[in-house]
């Protein structure tokens, strides 16, 4: 059997290879310019990386070709210095097998010094995800939401840093084979990677000559539907589909619609999200009322949800279900006092490149871009008039909910109808069979 090693874009094969791998070979090869591209955009357009800052670069060990040359793109930008967590899913699954929860309870020092002293410093952060969807499958999920719980409560500098656009930071994707397998399970794995790059370089606007250009572009897109939302200040909003969702969201005062790039505290302009094709705000956290039915699975912490609903009365999730990971959903819901309420109400046309590519990524940085959803847990102070410099008691108070936890989930199938109420009562439709209303048929 021929060896597997790590290397190039992919994986080559050790040995003897037939003609197909040798081509499939040669066309990793040949993204390499425009992977070269992807590492520049998310350094100098995700995070907007500046001069003598440092970048800390969080990313699969798997992927360490490509981890290299965003760093290598990081220096060239003139960064102070770059510092880089690996991460591992079968290391992550030793851990969370070989523990009991309790020892997930604490973080340790060193690693809540690193990302609170990292942040305190004004780092800038890139997180490259790419993980096996089922990775921890079995896991229990207490073991889960303690661990995510420890670390949003112990590292809560470097937390409240980037909610409050202290820190730029951007999230964008880079394949490994589980993932890859995951998403074209039909292909081997050399393939699947092959195809994986493919659909994450369009979907990021980096498949052609000059993808920062593209970004720019895509930013002002943004512009006319959140001018609209904003224009309109609705009370609240109605969802109905075919699939059961019957469901009303009350929005908060002063709320503001936002998208695309985000402005740091510092006035400097970056991409939290590289892909990202959403619309979102916070909503009134105590104002939700209704049934929601998911769109697609989700995939949280290395376990999928699928074909899951939520009831809410109140602003408050009072009943759920799952046909698969209910005791996960239930672990989401529960995690805190704030878990079982929204803080992000999005929306995503059905006619964007994620949606017309017609893949599941299960991965949500994907997914939720490619569907309406919703979130239950942490509101964005961005998302109020002034909220950046609001405490966190004041946001509460303005409606923006407060949890440790922000779980995206979606609902946006394509006959999803969307009409927004205004304060006197005028009925406006938002989105009609899954796009917007004012769109291009």
């Amino acid at each position: 059997m021929a060896e597997l090693r790590q290397g190039g874009w992919g994986y080559h094969m050790c040995g003897q290879r037939n003609s197909s791998q040798v081509s499939i070979e040669a066309e990793l090869a040949g993204l390499t310019d425009q992977i070269n591209r992807y590492a520049e955009l998310l350094v100098r357009k995700g995070v907007a990386l500046r001069p003598g800052q440092e970048l800390v670069v969080t990313g699969p060990i798997e992927r360490a070709d490509f981890v290299r040359v965003v760093v290598r793109c990081a220096y060239e930008a003139g960064a102070g210095n770059v510092t880089v967590i690996w991460s591992d899913d079968e290391l992550s699954r030793l851990n969370y097998q070989y523990h009991e929860s309790s020892f997930f309870e604490r973080v340790p020092a060193w690693k809540r010094s690193q990302l609170n002293d990292l942040a305190d410093a004004g780092a800038a952060f890139l997180t490259l995800t790419g993980s096996d969807p089922n990775g921890l499958k079995g896991v229990a999920p207490e073991k889960i939401a303690t661990a995510s719980r420890a670390h949003n409560e112990q590292c809560a500098a470097y937390r409240e840093a980037l909610l409050f656009g202290r820190c730029a930071w951007c999230i964008a994707g880079v394949p490994v084979v589980a993932w890859a397998r995951a998403v074209f399970p039909e292909m081997g794995d050399h393939e699947a990677v092959l195809h994986l790059w493919r659909s994450i370089l369009s979907t990021a606007r980096a498949d052609g000559p000059d993808p920062q250009e593209a970004w720019e572009r895509h930013n002002a897109a943004f512009e006319k539907n959140k001018r609209i939302m904003n224009d309109y200040a609705f009370d609240h909003l109605r969802y109905r589909s075919a699939n059961g969702t019957d469901f009303v969201i009350g929005m908060n005062k002063g709320h503001r619609w936002e998208g695309g790039s985000s402005i740091g505290s510092d006035g400097r302009v970056f991409f939290p999200n590289i892909p990202t094709e959403e619309v979102f705000t916070s909503p009134d956290r105590l104002r939700a009322e209704g049934i929601v039915h998911s769109a697609m699975p989700l995939v949280y912490a290395g376990n999928v949800i699928d074909d899951f609903w939520l009831r809410f009365e109140a602003g408050k999730v009072v009943e759920f279900g799952a046909r698969e990971g209910e005791d996960v959903l239930r672990s989401i819901v529960e995690s805190d006092e704030g878990s079982c309420r929204l803080g992000e109400c999005a929306l995503v046309a059905k006619d964007t490149p994620i949606r017309q590519s017609g893949l599941l990524f299960f991965n949500t940085l994907y997914d939720e871009n490619a569907s309406c959803h919703l979130a239950l847990g942490k509101g964005f102070p961005e998302c109020v008039e002034g909220g950046f410099e609001m405490s966190s008691d004041e946001l509460a108070a303005h409606g923006v909910n407060t949890s440790m936890t922000h779980v995206d989930f979606m609902i946006g199938s394509d006959d999803l109808e969307i009409v927004g109420v205004t304060e006197d009562g005028e009925e406006v439709p938002v989105f009609l069979e899954g796009r917007w209303a004012w769109s291009e048929a």
